[in-house]
């Protein structure tokens, strides 16, 4: 019975996400799910302990089983993290926690040193203020890690406090993916994750790491690599590459893409006539007028970043990080210590990467992530749970039929169960199955439904 709730919750969130509460009116009066009577909110809440409490063994389990199912490819792996706020007033309570984020027992609630970066909290509420992705730092938020194949299926999730710090989650994200015994795996993830201690970590044993480097951080290794001279090589319609040598254990690769680089341009030139509007005839200005002016352009980092202030204190616009911007348009740096892997590899296989930022979409906008209609840690974490398996139902989905998930879903629900009475009894029929409804069964190996499901003559 709790493997048929959590499937229909599942389910749910794929199909009508809603809550616990509206969930359970939607698998007892909307839909069927064989093998499931009708069920209420408490079986759900349930359900979601229980998940909750074998999280682990669950997730091992899936992988193996949906491994075998696609033949999945691990050997490139990509991690990235996102928020999801809150719509409260205040954070929950610091509690004390171990390194992974998670609640300490009772009877051991002396929390553990921080470590080195100083970015592990030993006490903290799960839903507690940090830095949001949602433009939401106002409010209590947590934050949510993915593991994705390249193929786009989502093999692992994680759950941390809202104040958990990026550049600690990598290692233990890499930590608890070793647990699986997995060959060798390219760690791909963006520049958030790109300090020297992750890399280091990453590279241990037989992986490596493709990661994104900040063009503007000034660092040593983005200068070299932007003063190499070089022809680039193209290796799509919108992309190519330049391999630049700057160091004998890692690689540098340039990316530019044109029509990127197009987009840029268009958007600097916006930047710098609306900021030439702004700082016109001030010169005429009071030194007060113009520090107040100054000050609300520091505000908007886009036009503060083309403005520089004379000793005089006048305003103009910085032509010399124009020219500097000019030298970046369209262009990304990646840094791989995988030393055999071609420079086409590396360039389409972080090009990959918007496979996660497409997962992260479809968990806020289609399974509806938030809002999160729990108060508890345990159900928020199964909440975040269920909304995986959900994206993971979806990718299956999509991946074995080549058709997207709207498609697929509008031409499902097409598909009724109608009850009919009269005189003689009850009787509940499928409607007859489309072409389109046959193929997506048949690609996705589901026995055709029963005609009738039900039968119940009238007791004589």
């Amino acid at each position: 019975m709790t493997e048929r709730v959590l499937f229909s919750m599942g389910a749910n969130r794929a199909l009508a996400p809603s809550s616990k509460l509206a969930a359970a009116d939607w698998v007892t009066h909307d839909v069927h799910v064989d093998g499931l009577p009708a069920t209420d909110d408490d079986a759900c809440y349930r359900a979601m302990d229980w998940l909750h409490e074998v999280q682990d063994d669950l997730e091992k389990r899936v992988f193996d089983e949906v491994a075998n199912l696609l033949n999945l490819e691990v050997d490139l792996l990509f991690f990235d993290t996102t928020s999801t706020y809150f719509e409260l007033e205040e954070a929950d309570e610091p509690v004390a926690r171990d390194d992974k984020g998670r609640l300490l027992p009772a009877a051991d609630d002396t929390p553990a040193d921080a470590d080195d970066s100083g970015d592990a909290p030993d006490q903290a509420g799960f839903r507690t203020f940090g830095k949001s992705k949602d433009s939401r730092d106002d409010l209590p938020q947590i934050v949510i890690g993915m593991a994705v194949t390249r193929d786009g299926i989502p093999v692992r999730f994680w759950s941390w406090p809202g104040n958990t710090g990026d550049q600690k989650l990598i290692r233990q994200v890499k930590d608890d993916m070793r647990d699986w015994t997995l060959s060798k795996i390219v760690w791909v993830t963006d520049r958030g994750f790109s300090s020297e201690r992750n890399r280091r970590y990453l590279r241990q044993g037989e992986n490596a790491y493709i990661v994104g480097e900040e063009l503007r951080s000034g660092s040593p290794e983005v200068k070299a690599a932007l003063s190499r001279q070089g022809r680039y090589g193209e290796i799509a319609q919108n992309m190519r590459v330049k391999e630049v040598r700057i160091s004998d254990t890692e690689r540098f690769v340039i990316c530019h893409n044109p029509e990127a680089a197009t987009r840029d341009q268009h958007i600097r030139d916006q930047l710098v006539a609306q900021l030439t509007l702004l700082i016109e005839d001030t010169d005429k200005l009071s030194e007060f007028k113009r520090g107040e002016l100054r000050g609300k352009i520091a505000d908007k980092p886009g036009l503060n970043r083309y403005l520089r202030t004379t000793p005089a204190g006048k305003l103009r616009i910085d032509t010399a990080k124009i020219k500097a911007e000019e030298n970046l348009d369209g262009k990304y740096l990646l840094r791989c210590s995988d030393l055999h892997l071609s420079a086409e590899d590396i360039a389409l296989g972080y090009k990959q990467l918007l496979e996660v930022e497409r997962g992260w979409r479809d968990m806020k906008q289609i399974i509806d992530l938030r809002p999160v209609y729990h108060r508890l840690e345990e159900r928020t974490r199964a909440h975040v749970i269920l909304c995986w398996l959900a994206l993971l139902l979806i990718r299956i989905t999509e991946t074995t039929t080549g058709a997207t998930w709207p498609t697929i879903r509008r031409e499902l629900d097409r598909l009724h169960l109608g009850t009919f009475t009269g005189p003689t009894g009850l009787f509940q029929q499928v409607t007859t199955l489309t072409k389109p409804q046959t193929d997506l069964l048949a690609k996705l190996d589901i026995p055709t439904p029963k005609q009738i499901i039900a039968l119940e003559p009238t007791p004589r």
